[in-house]
């Protein structure tokens, strides 16, 4: 087991999975603190990296692609202060920190998990009932509907219009912008049946953000919102958004296959060589890659 404690959170990995804490310093988000601990399994990584600094360092995950609501939803624009995959870490702990990588990274060699996209949400999404109150209105969410009431900040349009109510049934697509310079952000419903091009400001199934400490929280309920709605590798959302689907490619002669495969093959090899001598496998870490190498061949 490998462990990293800071006062930006804690992070444990057990062989399996990766546990994630946010930490009680008064400079964590507001977004990882609503967040909580999240559990990462080992096949939902893509990579991990440490990067050091002159007084700090940064721990970052690398997600596969599709494998977290959160990040899809979000469509990795979580800036840094608000990034569950993150960890800042103190000059005195780069040690433990390289370690902790080296502990991932192999668990990742040996288990030969591919870093490719995935066709199924391996992480759970954030807990329902959620409501959060932020830019131009609170929007909850209990797992069948979502429901959006308009602050007395909103457009006359959308007040007029009244409290929103979005059956889960009804919601195809969720999207949560942040504010960048002068562009405010939005959580925006994309609703079956009524696509619409204005703008968040008077979009009724919009909410419109304007940079404050709870913007950030919008991205919770998108997440809540995502992890329900069909995910976007299924077929059935495939076809959804591109209509009739398409012709699938000729499938490689056999003999070509195999070919790719064994030079494939024969890389790994080269690679776990190289990593054996120059000190990152053990010698039993080695020969039980190498083995599971061999089989495939």
């Amino acid at each position: 087991m490998a462990e990293i404690i800071q006062k930006d959170g804690t992070w444990v990995f057990d062989g399996d999975a990766l546990r994630l804490t946010p930490g009680r310093d008064k400079n964590v988000s507001l977004l990882r603190r609503e967040l909580g601990e999240l559990l990462v399994p080992l096949a939902a990584l893509a990579g991990i990296s440490f990067e050091q600094g002159k007084k700090s360092g940064r721990l970052r995950l690398r997600l596969r692609d599709g494998a977290d609501p959160l990040l899809h939803a979000t469509g990795g624009r979580l800036t840094e202060p608000h990034d569950p995959y993150q960890l800042l870490v103190e000059s005195d702990r780069y040690g433990v920190a390289e370690y902790f990588v080296d502990e991932v990274r192999h668990a990742l060699l040996l288990d030969q998990v591919p870093s490719g996209p995935v066709d199924a949400y391996l992480l759970p999404g954030p807990s329902v009932p959620l409501s959060v109150s932020a830019g131009d209105g609170v929007a909850s969410f209990d797992g069948e509907r979502v429901r959006v009431e308009w602050k007395w900040q909103a457009e006359d349009s959308k007040s007029a219009a009244g409290t929103r109510t979005l059956p889960l049934a009804d919601i195809v697509a969720v999207e949560w912008q942040p504010t960048v310079g002068l562009e405010n952000g939005h959580l925006r419903f994309t609703v079956r049946g009524a696509p619409t091009k204005a703008p968040p400001k008077y979009d009724p199934n919009a909410v419109e953000l304007w940079g404050f400490k709870k913007d950030p929280l919008m991205a919770l309920v998108a997440a809540a919102v995502q992890v329900r709605l069909p995910h976007p590798a299924a077929p059935a959302a495939l076809e959804d958004a591109g209509g009739a689907e398409e012709a699938p490619a000729p499938a490689p002669a056999p003999a070509a296959a195999a070919e790719d495969d064994h030079d494939a093959l024969l890389r790994r090899l080269r690679e776990l060589g190289e990593l054996h001598r120059s000190g990152v496998l053990t010698d039993e870490e080695f020969t039980l890659a190498k083995q599971a190498v061999l089989k495939r061949m």
